[in-house]
């Protein structure tokens, strides 16, 4: 993975608007972080119960959580597979022309959160639909996305503020 422009030897406008966007998709990460604690506390227990509603003890009982419509999960893998595709891309492409992290370690940054949104949604499909053991893969494939994303923020910030040419 070999490119002429680095990061690092754009111009002061350029690196700032870059910085701005990449700042600006940090907090906007961090807020979908932020509304899925407030969702599932991130535990499997909760996870679970926002996809498959809550434990009911007898007939009488309301629960808490009402099992996710299909309709619902349909806009959710919808809205989210394409969004966490154009975020992917975008971070990606800007990551892409860092001079820090190259070779095999970059390629990997750069293509696994597709397979992690593929993983994700998948594993909600099958948590809610055929076994509630699958929220740990929905955990492990959503928390490594994210990581990922932060690493190709942090690392791209970096270089734009930081290094010098």
């Amino acid at each position: 993975m070999r490119n002429s422009i680095k990061l690092k030897d754009l111009d002061k406008n350029t690196k700032y608007l870059l910085s701005l966007f990449l700042i600006t998709m940090g907090i906007g990460i961090f807020t979908g972080l932020y509304f899925v604690y407030l969702t599932t506390d991130m535990t499997p227990t909760g996870t679970i119960e926002q996809y498959r509603g809550s434990e009911i003890e007898n007939e009488s009982d309301i629960p808490d959580k009402f099992k996710k419509p299909i309709e619902s999960m349909v806009m959710t893998t919808h809205d989210h597979v394409n969004m966490f595709a154009i975020i992917s891309f975008l971070l990606g492409f800007i990551f892409y022309f860092n001079s820090m992290v190259s070779n095999k370690l970059k390629f990997f940054l750069l293509i696994e959160p597709y397979f992690s949104i593929i993983i994700t949604f998948s594993s909600m499909w099958l948590m809610r639909f055929y076994h509630p053991s699958f929220v740990y893969l929905m955990m492990i494939s959503a928390a490594l996305m994210y990581f990922i994303w932060y690493i190709m923020i942090v690392i791209s910030l970096y270089e734009l503020l930081i290094t010098k040419k």
